[in-house]
């Protein structure tokens, strides 16, 4: 594959993972009255849980570096899109601040989950 396709796969990666990490945060907006729905948001925040605070890797993290790699982009040097949405996912911010804000953003939404199920319980 040529360069410029590469960096458009790369360009295509960040954007579905800018996507997903605004699933993370806000899909519990999108799943009131949706348990199948749910139950998708509820594993996207467990997984996001585990690659903010162990060492897997995400894949989508994995694609667009191997992507970038392929293309010969060097990170902040690439197309204006890639630049915009790399600083956008990875921001230059302290690592612990990054994952706490992360994982408090997942608990919060784990916690509508709850409130959800309580309320449903006694409710009848």
């Amino acid at each position: 594959m040529s360069r410029e396709t590469y960096v458009a796969l790369a360009d295509a990666v960040l954007i579905v993972h800018l996507v997903y990490i605004a699933w993370v945060i806000f899909g519990a907006i999108f799943t009131r009255g949706r348990p199948w729905l749910g139950g998708i948001h509820i594993a996207t925040i467990v997984w996001g849980i585990i690659t903010e605070t162990t060492a897997a890797p995400c894949p989508l993290t994995v694609a667009e570096n191997r992507c970038e790699a392929q293309a010969g982009i060097l990170p902040y040097h690439g197309p204006f899109l890639l630049h915009c949405l790399d600083a956008t996912i990875y921001p230059n911010v302290p690592l612990a601040l990054l994952v706490t804000v992360a994982v408090l953003v997942c608990a919060f939404n784990l916690g509508v989950y709850v409130r959800r199920l309580v309320t449903r319980h006694s409710l009848g």
